[in-house]
């Protein structure tokens, strides 16, 4: 009797095993070619396209196959290849007006000239028809049609003449004029800043897109101009539709006793929220209850944004394709207008709520022996903040400090059991500004997380992975439940070795030898860098090599949190992945409920761009600050280290207030040669080596708000 082949269907198999399997594939498929997504597709394995294409360069030396196409492999020497295709892609465009499109079909993105983007801005989605050069690696491309733009709105300034008018946008990767009839100007002057939505975009012999102004900003400071700007260029509108207004302002504040009766009932139960001091908007709060048994129930209470925001209505369209809140450094984009992010949805004190709940129920070990998820209502008693949270875990004294300090207790332990199961420690440090009235940064500092900021992040957590344990097991034994998972993939195997040859050069020898042990090496440099500064360098640098985080309904596991089942839950106020969770959780709490996976995947890769876009916004309104903060200090001498290396020169981030500024080359009176993972710069006449981490002292020479640039000169090294 012949053995039956072991499925490897859904594992992450190791290098000598996943040779061996690519292998086998292209024996089967002869004359066939494969990309390293389409190998993965194909064996239906977990591994990530780095782990892949490494496998693949590893057989490509020694001969097992060859590159057909750049990116494209084959073992059989007469496989044919084609010329090139047609695909879609996303385009990023470069300060000299051409453009890449980057494309999951190919390994290699596809340069476009200026002159064949064929209207095409940066961000939009296309279709490109796509050739290899002579040297048949790299792919040239024309656009042919723009599928998605990736916004409509543009801030720049208007030229008027007798005719018409013209606003020429801020944004250098906006490479165009846009035309504005009289009748479209609405009321806003020559020589204005202006807002303009697109209403034609240029096709044909039509050489300028036409557009209508919907604001103008000719009185606002340059800040305000400056965030509005930023929200504009990235795609979030500053301001919401009239029918999503309408909309809002007819939903009613009262709570009516057939909906309480729907609900479990925790208003007379202790609950407190904590959060900020500058926030608004309340979605999560904690309750405690001790039982007659001696157990006790911790609720994670989240509010219950989907009761009032229903689908396909206007207000749900809005929050899809807004998909999150962008928290620039003065100011929050809101995904839901005001009445519900800080009215209707948020968690005020001495308030009925209506709530999503996760209720867990604890021993007295502190052990879960049971776990229930469902709408409520609460009524919180108090707003912390988290200082005045963080006073009670200190002093044991003031009001709810004996529940306070319980919940610390239960969350160290949950953090500790995490930590076990291999979460990395490492966490970007936040960049925090003390304002003015109008907004002028008067100092810069590094906010500090304390017990009871992961007090709160421990239980979101918790919340979070059980939701999307229950979902996963909802399908386990039957048809797959389809779900909006939060992934995070395994390192890429190229960083992370260009990584821990730079941090052996540091000092410190990082175990590559399986995922576990990177991550206790991570752990293990999160240590060693409070004992040793000159380490410091290598945590940014750590988090670097990191895969991104995304939405996704293929669940592959949170590799950092070392979460088999993970997802959005805690925050629906602010991201449209909690939404849809909630929407499929409600659904399959009393039956079984499956949504178009194939529809629910396109929404995830939305809600993932949107996420990086308001990321971006959100470092782009940091930098801004920083560089306005250090206008102030030309002239002025700091300590900074080496943080970042392109060709022309290297960043510097001052130790006193993390602003990163730019000292060129030509500085040092020689050419500078970068190694291949920019880790570090060696003098082309004189061999000196110049690598990152290295203490340098600057003076500051110039600042440009435009370009967000702090300029910079070596003191002393």
């Amino acid at each position: 009797m012949s053995k039956k082949k072991k499925s490897i269907k859904g594992q992450k198999l190791n290098s000598h095993a996943l040779g061996g399997e690519i292998v086998k594939l292209f024996k089967r498929h002869p004359k066939k070619r494969f990309t390293a997504r389409q190998i993965i597709k194909k064996l239906k394995i977990e591994n990530n396209k780095d782990s892949v294409e490494g496998a693949l360069e590893k057989l490509l030396s020694k001969g097992k196959i060859f590159e057909a196409k750049a990116g494209t492999y084959a073992i059989d020497r007469n496989t044919k290849t084609s010329d090139g295709g047609l695909t879609e892609g996303v385009v990023d465009m470069t300060r000299q007006g051409d453009a890449f499109v980057i494309t999951d079909d190919l390994s290699m993105d596809i340069h476009v000239s200026a002159r064949k983007l064929n209207s095409a801005l940066d961000g939009d989605r296309v279709r490109v028809q796509y050739y290899f050069n002579k040297t048949g690696k790299k792919p040239e491309g024309e656009v042919m049609t723009v599928v998605e733009r990736r916004t409509e709105h543009f801030i720049g300034d208007l030229q008027l003449s007798k005719n018409f008018g013209f606003v020429i946008p801020d944004n250098y990767k906006a490479a165009m004029d846009i035309y504005v009839p009289l009748e479209e100007i609405n009321g806003a002057k020559n020589g204005d800043k202006v807002i303009v939505k697109v209403t034609q975009w240029a096709s044909g012999k039509m050489k300028s897109p036409v557009g209508t102004i919907t604001a103008s900003l000719g009185q606002e400071g340059d800040n305000e101009i400056a965030m509005k700007s930023i929200l504009v260029q990235k795609g979030f509108d500053l301001s919401f539709p009239k029918e999503v207004w309408k909309e809002s302002e007819a939903l009613g504040e009262e709570i009516s006793e057939d909906e309480i009766a729907k609900r479990r009932d925790f208003r007379t139960i202790t609950t407190f929220t904590i959060d900020p001091d500058t926030a608004k908007d309340f979605d999560d709060a904690l309750s405690l209850e001790y039982l007659e048994n001696g157990d006790y129930e911790i609720g994670v209470h989240i509010a219950d944004v989907t009761h009032y925001v229903r689908p396909k209505t206007e207000l749900d369209n809005e929050a899809y394709r807004r998909s999150t809140s962008v928290y620039l450094v003065d100011r929050v984009s809101p995904m839901l207008p005001e009445k519900l992010s800080n009215g209707l949805c948020s968690l005020r004190p001495n308030e009925d709520k209506l709530t999503f709940s996760a209720v867990f129920t604890f021993d007295k070990n502190d052990k879960i022996t049971k776990k229930w998820f469902g709408k409520t209502i609460i009524h919180s008693d108090r707003r912390f903040t988290y200082e005045e949270a963080q006073e009670r875990i200190e002093s044991g004294e003031g009001d709810f400090a004996s529940e306070i300090r319980k919940l610390n207790r239960v969350a160290l332990k949950l953090r500790k059991a995490k930590f076990k199961k291999g979460a990395i420690a490492f966490e970007s440090p936040e960049v925090k500004f003390k304002l003015d009235e109008d907004g002028t940064p008067l100092y810069v500092y590094v906010k500090e997380r304390k017990e009871a900021h992961m007090m709160i992040e421990d239980f979101m957590l918790l919340a979070n992975k059980e939701v999307a344990k229950y979902i996963y097991k909802k399908g386990k034994d039957a048809q797959e439940v389809p779900f909006v998972y939060r992934v995070h993939d395994l390192p890429g195997p190229d960083k992370l070795g260009e990584f821990a040859r730079f941090a052996a050069e540091m000092g410190f020898k990082m175990d590559l030898s399986t995922p576990q042990q990177i991550a206790k090496s991570f752990n293990r440099l999160a240590l060693e860098k409070e004992k040793h500064p000159q380490l410091e360098i290598l945590a940014p640098l750590a988090i670097r090599t990191m895969a991104k985080a995304e939405y996704t309904t293929e669940n592959i596991g949170h590799y950092g949190l070392a979460f088999e089942f993970y997802a959005h839950f805690t925050s629906p106020i602010r991201r449209y992945a909690d939404v849809l969770v909630h929407r499929i959780l409600e659904k399959n709490l009393d039956g079984t409920y499956r949504e178009n996976k194939a529809k629910l995947e396109a929404k995830c890769k939305h809600i993932s761009q949107q996420e990086r876009k308001a990321m971006e916004a959100e470092r782009e309104s940091v930098k801004y600050k920083q560089v306005e903060f250090m206008e102030n200090h030309i002239g002025d001498e700091f300590d900074g280290l080496i943080s970042g290396m392109i060709d022309r020169g290297f960043f510097v981030e001052i130790i006193e207030n993390r602003c990163e500024g730019l000292i060129g080359f030509e500085q040092l009176n020689e050419g500078f040669a970068l190694s291949e993972g920019r880790m570090k710069a060696t003098g082309r006449k004189s061999g000196r080596v110049i690598k990152m981490g290295d203490t340098v002292r600057v003076k500051i020479t110039g600042t440009d708000l435009s370009r967000r640039l702090i300029d910079m000169e070596l003191v002393s090294e």
